[in-house]
């Protein structure tokens, strides 16, 4: 079984990588559907909708042109590359639409911006070939 170091992971919006990303998250949820009847001892359910959100951080750098692209309400072509962005290596697509953008800074750091995402449809994982 293979692991990988977070240092190869990307993120790009509509195919323009986004620089300086420090961390990013992705999370997909299946709702449930309760059907359970009378005769039944214990609930029962079946997998309903599907969904996915996320957010992404990174420094500040008001001239890449991926952080230019993050604009609150704006609806992107988001991919997450875990393992990097070659040959072989898998990956996640989605639309989403950026549900929160936000800046940060400290005296004893560096500005930091976040953005929050949700998905409009289905994540589709594939490889890159």
């Amino acid at each position: 079984m293979a692991n990988h170091a977070a240092t190869a992971g990307l993120v790009k919006i509509g195919g323009v990588t986004i620089g300086e990303i420090r961390s990013y998250s992705l999370n997909e949820t299946a709702g449930t559907i309760e059907d359970t009847t009378l005769n039944d001892t214990s609930k029962t359910y079946k997998a309903g909708q599907t969904s996915f959100s996320g957010s992404c951080e990174m420094f500040f750098d008001e001239g890449d042109n991926g952080q230019n692209a993050v604009t609150i309400g704006a609806t992107v072509v988001l991919t997450l590359f875990p393992e990097g962005d070659t040959n072989g290596d898998t990956f996640a697509t989605g639309t989403a639409v950026v549900t929160e953008v936000g800046l940060s800074a400290s005296i004893d750091g560096m500005v930091e911006q976040t953005f929050s995402f949700t998905g409009s449809g289905a994540v589709v994982w594939a490889t890159v070939s």
